[in-house]
């Protein structure tokens, strides 16, 4: 077996959604819940099949972003993964209806931050054993930290 360590690339203003599913029409069904939940979201989808014809299945509604989540599934090569890049909102927006959906095995990261993927790879194929996402903590929250934490939740508006 060996590893690799892919950095995925995430351009600036987006966010990145990387999982697991199981199924030739994820593609489909990601797309749908995406447009559905946040049509003016702009967004590319990428689907590494694991069996069959083995395609990097793509779709979306912004070609740049549908290049970028083509080109991270395939650094990635892990079958039956997928990446969603994103603008003009947030994965909190979008995951609770990503995750209902049926083929939808894992989420392994939500994510603007630097983000490397530890794939293994053995004779058969590749596979993603985790996420290395942001930097490590350097430190414990004060009360200043949480009444600035309180305030930006507040201004964009997740808090009342």
């Amino acid at each position: 077996m060996n590893l690799h360590l892919v950095r995925l690339e995430i351009p600036e203003g987006a966010n990145v959604i990387l999982g697991s599913s199981h199924f030739i029409k994820t593609v489909e069904d990601l797309y749908e819940a995406m447009v559905n939940t946040v049509p003016q979201m702009k967004f590319g989808i990428a689907f590494c099949e694991a069996s069959g014809a083995c395609l990097i299945r793509v779709d979306g509604n912004d070609d740049a972003l549908k290049a970028v989540a083509t080109r991270n599934a395939h650094a990635l090569g892990a079958g039956h993964s997928f990446v969603i890049v994103m603008k003009d909102g947030y994965p909190i927006n979008v995951l609770g209806r990503i995750k209902e959906v049926p083929e939808v095995c894992t989420i392994h990261c939500a994510t603007a931050n630097a983000a490397e993927v530890i794939v293994a790879e053995t004779d058969q194929g590749r596979g993603i054993l985790g996420v290395i996402d942001g930097s490590p903590p350097k430190g414990v929250e004060q009360q200043a930290d949480v009444e600035w934490r309180h305030g930006l939740l507040r201004k964009i508006g997740y808090k009342r």
